[in-house]
Formats: C-alpha cells, structure tokens, sequence
C-alpha cells in the first residue's frame, strides 16, 4: 500500500493536474460540449498508452544505449525541475495550435501532459521496480494516477468555473513546488546511486 500511495502521489503531480485542466480550456475554448468530451477522449487514451509504453518498456532504451540507471536518474530529474520552474512561473510549453488542427495527442498529451520529465521519470520507475508484484502494484498506481488526470480532463469545465483563472494559476504553481522537491529526490537519488556503484 505504501509502495502504491507514493509512486500514485508522485505520477499524479507530475502529470500536472491544473496544468493540463487550464490547457485543455485554453485549446478547447471554441469547442462545443460533445466534441470537447471526444477531445478528452482522445487525450485520455494518448495518456494510457504513453505512460504504460514508457514504463513497460523503456528499459529496453536503456539496454540499447548503454544508460545507466544513476545517470538517468540524474538526467530525468534536472528535466522534472526545469518543467516544475517553469509552472512556479506559471507557464510551461508554447502553445502552438492552428484552430482546425486536432490538438488532443499533440501538443497536449504529448509532450505538456506526458513531458520530458513525465518519461524521464516512468522510465527511471520501470528500472527501479524488478520484481512482479511490485511492478503490479506499481502499474496501478500509475494506472490511478492517468485515470485521475483523465477525470481532471473530462470535469474541466466546472473545475475552470469553480477555481477561475487565478485559482488555476495558484494551483498549478503550488503543483510546481510539489514537482521541484520530486526532481530533487530524483536526482539526488542518482548521485547516491553513482556513488555507491563507484564506492
């Protein structure tokens, strides 16, 4: 239970809740309801896959090209940090969307939902956890976590009129904070991992 409660609490900030709550209004805003919920869709799915994808299988990134563990921990953390500097600033990625273009899997889910930071950490994850139980457990606290962001996605709407604009703001910069002492556990877990590889 505790393995699931901290790998949920950590996928779910670093999927950025509020971010990706006030993205959606912001490139949803001329939809009408039924063709937001397909976007929503659409987006949720492309989170379901990408998150599952990197976990289960981007071990073999690492085979491949030699990576070590330390120093993608190291690597996947500094990423995690830029990102939450950015949303304590309150902003993230450009926006780059033509109004005909299906925003749904790209840009939005890929990569300001599911960023650089989101994969360096699921991936980092997938390595870390060997055994089969809890890697299970593991896959459905991340599972929780994706669905959580999809439920954000789909209730965006009222969560926008509840919070308004500034509340979203507050939101995603205290989401911000959370991310920055998330990338420091991360890397510093890489340097202890390094050194105690070179001890």
């Amino acid at each position: 239970m505790n393995l699931f409660i901290d790998i949920f609490t950590k996928i779910f900030f670093i999927l950025s809740p509020f971010f990706s709550v006030s993205m959606f209004l912001l490139l949803s805003r001329d939809m009408d309801p039924p063709t937001r919920r397909r976007a929503a869709t659409r987006t949720s799915a492309a989170i379901f896959v990408l998150c599952f994808v990197v976990y289960f299988f981007g071990n073999l990134i690492f085979r491949v090209l030699g990576i070590t563990v330390a120093a993608f921990q190291v690597g996947a953390g500094t990423l995690l940090f830029l990102t939450a500097v950015q949303m304590v600033h309150g902003r993230r990625s450009e926006i780059v969307h033509a109004a005909d273009e299906d925003f749904s899997i790209v840009p939005l889910a890929i990569p300001m939902i599911v960023g650089p930071g989101t994969i360096g950490s699921l991936l980092v994850l997938g390595m870390e956890i060997s055994g089969a139980e809890e890697k299970m457990v593991a896959a459905s606290a991340i599972f929780t976590a994706a669905a959580m962001i999809s439920l954000f996605l789909f209730l965006a709407v009222p969560i926008g009129r509840l919070l308004g604009e500034k509340g979203l703001q507050m939101m995603m910069k205290l989401t911000g904070l959370i991310l920055t002492a998330i990338a420091a556990q991360i890397i510093f877990t890489g340097v202890k991992t390094f050194l105690d590889l070179k001890s």
